[in-house]
């Protein structure tokens, strides 16, 4: 069976995908969406697994969603709505605990009770992140260069990124050099003394990551967490209203009314490749559905290795994609609560739940929970980043009661001994019975659980290895290098078959950046109806 004509398909409806297709319709031309699960948003999708419990399943906050999308859609009147999350707080097992917010004085004599030194530097710290972060923001929206091609077009990307360089001061440019290749570990090492506060700051650089707080390159993971912004603030995350569904459903939203087509339950077995062109693609039902250009939203060895015949791709090409690293290490624990946990050292449910609590009393435990992660097994105490989304957004839970959105790491893909599906709910007692540690009163308090490992991620939304970033953040992957060197600007070896989801610059992460610039790259191409 052969369906009509678009002008180009987007395989995929996670916000990448949704974002390609809304600048592609708002270009005036004609897109097809096609998602294989039965709603939109890939990892970012609001779900009600337990009756009257909606859960925000995958990804859970937001702040990296790129400004320009939302203004150039207007997703606020398509739903779009975010709360700033201001604060964090780690428990410690002694009962003492560290708090940060929003006020910067509040905060300066929280870390005093540690260190008055890092109280100094707190502030300095910031600044200077948030300098590299101006630095660095530019560029997630850029078309990497080939460095090896010599193309009039390449080297005008060569010479806007010399001309970025070259804008810098002398300490912007060190020490975004160090973040490249130091562990972010190590750099907070020369900042601050306090353990608790550099464990809740170094988690940052290890987020999704298959790698430890000591390990060189996380330093560049903790920046690329700064880029948020949430009215203007860096470093700002928000929770938005109705969960991160609503980040997809907005876009959908967004592109529904430029024309663009969304189809779910349409999971796509194919690409069409005629002469070397990409033509189309097959759904599993046999449907074959033609269109000019196809943009893939899906990952980089589940686009080129599972959709496309290995003999239409270059030799050198393939390699890389087999080489490229997108084993996951990170889990999802969702809970449905009768009550909120109360943390033995902050009791009650005060507006500290209304921020995130953060299980990292110092680099040494994650770097153990690391450690159990390198030799095959799931994190016995794991660093958890934990929310209490219906404290901001009550219609999240029935009256009286909550949820608990808990992201997990150490979870690797391959298990040493054992499968994910024996060992699942296991994962699931180390979480609930660390975190019991500082809320005593949780274990009682559930009344639903849903574990969500590597391998439920890979099953269900179609993550390589379960990796929520399309690919490790790491500097080998990134930039002019993401997925492999040659094609990082969108463009594959098959003409008219674009890269559009987290496998490409600037990478993962609810940004919204990969999908947007390839979008730019595919009317810059001219391939579509008008241009």
């Amino acid at each position: 069976m052969m369906g009509r004509a678009y002008d180009a398909i987007v395989i995929g409806g996670g916000h990448n995908g949704l974002v390609t297709a809304a600048y592609l319709g708002r270009a005036g031309q004609r897109v097809l969406v096609l998602e294989r699960r039965h709603l939109v948003g890939g990892a970012a999708v609001t779900e009600e697994i337990f009756p009257g419990f909606k859960f925000t399943v995958c990804s859970y906050v937001c702040s990296l969603l790129r400004p320009e999308i939302i203004r150039d859609l207007n997703l606020p009147a398509h739903g779009y709505q975010i709360i700033p999350v201001e604060s964090t707080l780690t428990p410690l097992s002694d009962g003492r605990y560290l708090y940060r917010g929003a006020d910067p004085e509040e905060n300066r004599r929280e870390i005093s009770k540690f260190s008055k030194r890092d109280a100094e530097a707190y502030p300095k710290f910031g600044r200077l992140m948030v300098k590299i972060a101006r630095f660095v923001k530019p560029q997630l929206g850029m078309t990497p260069p080939d460095l090896a091609s010599m193309s009039p077009g390449n080297l005008r990307k060569m010479f806007e990124l010399r001309g970025a360089f070259k804008g810098a001061d002398q300490e912007t440019l060190y020490t975004f050099a160090r973040l490249m290749t130091m562990s972010s570990a190590d750099y907070l090492d020369e900042w601050f003394e306090t353990d608790a506060l550099k464990g809740t700051m170094c988690a940052s650089g290890i987020i999704g990551t298959f790698l430890g707080p000591r390990s060189p390159g996380t330093a560049y993971v903790l920046i690329h967490h700064y880029m948020g912004e949430v009215d203007g603030a860096f470093r700002a995350w928000g929770f938005v209203r109705g969960g991160m569904g609503m980040v997809s459903e907005s876009i959908a939203s967004a592109a529904r009314s430029y024309g663009v087509e969304i189809r779910v339950n349409a999971d796509v077995r194919q690409i069409l490749v005629q002469d070397g062109r990409a033509v189309g693609v097959e759904l599993t039902t046999g449907e074959r559905i033609l269109a000019r250009v196809v943009a893939s939203g899906v990952d980089p060895k589940r686009t080129f290795l599972g959709m496309l015949d290995r003999n239409a791709l270059p030799q050198d090409f393939v390699r890389g994609i087999e080489a490229y690293n997108i084993e996951g290490s990170s889990a999802k624990v969702n809970l449905a609560l009768q009550e909120p946990p109360n943390f033995t050292c902050m009791p009650g449910a005060g507006t500290h739940l209304q921020g995130a609590v953060s299980i990292s009393p110092s680099v040494e435990y994650i770097e153990r929970a690391y450690d159990d992660a390198k030799y095959g097994d799931f994190s016995r105490h794991p660093y958890m980043d934990v929310m209490v989304p219906s404290m901001i957004d009550p219609t999240m839970a029935p009256p009286g009661k909550h949820i608990l959105s808990i992201f997990v790491q150490y979870a690797p893909y391959h298990l040493r001994s054992g499968t994910w599906d024996e060992k699942r709910e296991a994962l699931g007692d180390a979480v609930v019975d660390t975190l019991a540690e500082f809320a005593p009163n949780l274990p009682k308090a559930i009344v639903g659980r849903q574990v969500l490992t590597p391998l439920d991620l890979e099953r269900m939304i179609g993550l390589t290895g379960g990796n929520i970033f399309h690919g490790e953040l790491t500097p080998n992957q990134l930039f002019f290098l993401r997925p492999v060197p040659g094609w990082a600007q969108y463009r594959t070896p098959i003409r008219g078959l674009y890269l559009c989801g987290s496998g490409a610059h600037p990478g993962g992460g609810v940004m919204g950046a990969p999908g947007y610039n390839a979008a730019r790259e595919i009317l810059h191409d001219g391939a579509l109806r008008g241009r």
